[in-house]
């Protein structure tokens, strides 16, 4: 086993000698400096950190972190994170995958990943289009997306990531973007968790489906379009001048004024974020006449996969040996002597 003692690294300890290749001005960038900030205020030490990834644009991740790492097939890095995870459960394993590699051909593994809860960091960048394969609609484009596979337009509903993970069982969601400076602490949080931690962020696509977040990124409009969630505070945005709070007719939140900062009286909710129920409703919001829930949405923990299967194995083990060598002598044995006939 290795030890998990926090060391003292630079943000320069984490950066390889790869020359990093994204388009320029893409959201990757911002997001590789924050998990590279990060990593040093957490104590991880490179040699007991990995970082896996599938198949497209996020995926160049592992060669970019100085850190152990694997870049594997589409989809499947929620598996290959599993076995790692299985194979040392003390090491620090970050999953990188994008919204197609990650819910389209790894839907059925990114759900099972999350379902058993293992102890890792999932960031799902959200780009809301297949940028590495040249612009086809992902399952998180929009109604209306125009590409090389939609040219009249999408006519699908698409995916909400959030709302995936939660219904798959996930016991951490969270959401940040790009250029946040409030991503770091989205990342600290999730590492902070014990159990599979689930982050969507929003990444700009700046060659396929450029400023497609502008509405709730740009800092004129932030204020009144984005809702930072804190636990144990008010759910307020615009200033304080408004928040959300519950319909109990309909049983759904709503947007209310507040009046002098008195958000008591006006019912604004408090953030919970042990409340499941909370969570759904909030990663269902519709943008627009909802600010953008971002922040840690839900964190309940619960016990992690690799434990629980070391724990049978062990009990599974009482009293049994554990020579290999002796198990395979054991039983009815014989003996083959004489000399092989030639064949007929």
């Amino acid at each position: 086993m290795n030890d998990m003692t926090p060391v003292t690294t630079t943000l320069k300890d984490w950066e390889t000698d790869q020359e990093v290749r994204w388009c320029p001005g893409c959201g990757d960038y911002a997001i590789l400096k924050a998990v590279q900030r990060t990593l040093p205020q957490i104590g991880a030490n490179p040699a007991n950190t990995v970082f896996i990834s599938g198949i497209g644009c996020s995926s160049r991740f592992p060669y970019y972190v100085e850190s152990y790492g694997f870049h594997t097939i589409h989809g499947r890095a929620p598996a290959v994170a599993t076995g790692v995870k299985l194979a040392n459960p003390d090491l620090d394993v970050w999953l990188v995958t994008g919204d197609g590699d990650g819910l389209s051909i790894g839907g059925n593994h990114m759900m099972h990943v999350l379902r058993r809860n293992v102890n890792m960091q999932i960031m799902l960048f959200n780009n809301e289009i297949y940028g590495l394969t040249k612009g086809q609609y992902s399952p998180t484009s929009r109604p209306g997306t125009t590409s090389p596979s939609t040219p009249a337009g999408s006519v699908e509903n698409p995916a909400s990531p959030c709302a995936f993970a939660l219904g798959s069982g996930a016991r951490f969601v969270a959401r940040g973007y790009d250029i946040s400076k409030e991503l770091p602490d989205v990342l600290k949080a999730a590492h902070a968790h014990k159990g599979a931690a689930f982050i969507e962020i929003f990444q700009n696509c700046i060659v396929y489906n450029k400023d497609v977040f502008d509405d709730f990124t740009q800092k004129k409009t932030a204020a009144e379009s984005q809702l930072w969630l804190t636990d144990g505070a008010p759910m307020l945005f615009a200033k304080g001048a408004k928040g959300l709070a519950l319909d109990t007719r309909t049983l759904a939140l709503k947007v209310v004024e507040v009046v002098d900062g008195d958000w008591q009286t006006a019912g604004v909710l408090v953030h919970d974020v042990t409340n499941r129920t909370l969570a759904h409703m909030l990663v269902e919001l519709p943008f627009g006449p909802f600010p953008m829930p971002l922040g840690v949405i839900f964190d309940s923990p619960a016990p992690v996969y690799e434990e629980l299967v070391h724990a049978r194995n062990a009990k599974d083990a009482e009293g049994k040996s554990t020579d290999f060598a002796a198990l395979l002598r054991k039983g009815q044995t014989w003996t083959v002597s004489g000399t092989a006939q030639d064949p007929v």
